[in-house]
């Protein structure tokens, strides 16, 4: 491996100071011109390369922001990224992007390893099997600025962004109780996770304003693996209750059960009405097109980019917030048509 380049190679090379050079470097106004192309000049020449964490030590500053994510092969996650990267990039901060593979384990090393790295903020939506919180004292209690967006959690001076996960349930819900079903399923993610609790409560309320009783066999809790569908749908067919409506918690989870419902010989929508969630492409690929709701994640990564860097540039206190709520849409398309 080549020899990394200093800026006192730099200086022996050029005869004058780490210092000037330095300063050549960072376009210091005490340095003439003539020096600071000469600097630059031998700094291509030679292929040195900043190291902007170690020049931005000093300011206490790395214009890095940390983001901690449940899995990137996500859609939603994906377009959430993009719109935190989008702020970030604008504004001349770096991301480092970290995925927890729903583990609480690997999200407190991930936690640890941003902190380490000197990141100035931290985004986080939490892990399935997360329960403790301490791995994120280190940054209250230094008051670095820590947003959870999508799975969130109760945290002092921790604002938070994510839809009405209530109301999304209860629409979801509702839609295919006008559309006539009357034994309606719930395919459900960890119920630790205040976005499938929250989705969970607003079916239950549908039910309840509906008056049609809430069965526990009616509730699938999984984590949301394609290759689960198989199962529920087994489970579907061997049920003492004719099912005739599912609310599944994400449309890559609901397109699986209808592909596995139809090898079945279940007709969607006519023996069975399907609604998912996330409104991802996938939903309006699949045969009949998939009912859903819509989860804006380009925009949630938007605002919780815009309310980070607005907090580090002090024009607003985030630490002093509460929680932002976008919202949600219901897009009604084949697979629940009456």
């Amino acid at each position: 491996m080549a020899k990394k380049i200093t800026i006192y190679d730099l200086a022996q090379k050029l005869n004058i100071s780490p210092a000037t050079v330095s300063r050549s470097l960072n376009d210091h106004p005490a340095i003439s011109q003539k020096t600071k192309d000469k600097v630059l000049s031998v700094a291509k020449e030679t292929g040195y390369r900043t190291n902007k964490f170690a020049a931005n030590l000093s300011k206490q500053k790395s214009n890095t922001i940390g983001v901690i994510v449940p899995k990137l092969n996500s859609n939603f996650m994906s377009t959430v990224l993009s719109g935190i990267e989008k702020i970030a990039n604008d504004i001349g901060y770096n991301l480092i992007i970290s995925q927890s593979l729903e583990s609480e384990k690997k999200e407190k090393l991930n936690a640890k390893t941003l902190f380490d790295s000197g990141v100035d903020a931290l985004l986080v939506s939490l892990a399935y099997e997360t329960e403790n919180f301490d791995h994120f004292t280190t940054y209250t209690d230094r008051k670095i600025p820590l947003l959870f967006f999508d799975r969130v959690c109760d945290l002092p001076n921790c604002p938070t962004i994510s839809i009405d996960n209530h109301a999304a349930g209860f629409d979801a819900t509702q839609h295919l109780i006008e559309q006539g079903c009357k034994n309606i399923a719930h395919i459900s993610g960890s119920l630790k996770r205040n976005v499938y609790a929250d989705r969970f409560d607003g079916y239950q309320r549908a039910l309840y304003k509906n008056n049609i009783p809430f069965k526990e066999e009616n509730l699938y809790e999984s984590d949301l693996s394609i290759d689960n569908a198989k199962t529920f749908v087994e489970r579907i067919k061997n049920s003492k209750h004719k099912v005739d409506g599912i609310f599944v918690s994400n449309d890559t989870f609901a397109v699986h059960c209808i592909i596995e419902l139809k090898k079945e010989g279940f007709r969607i929508p006519e023996d069975i009405k399907i609604i998912g969630f996330n409104n991802d492409p996938v939903s309006e690929v699949i045969s009949p097109n998939l009912t859903t709701i819509e989860y804006p994640g380009y925009k949630m990564g938007i605002l919780a980019g815009e309310s980070i860097i607005s907090h580090l540039s002090g024009s607003i206190n985030i630490q002093s917030a509460d929680q932002i709520i976008i919202k949600h849409k219901l897009i009604a398309r084949e697979s629940t048509q009456r």
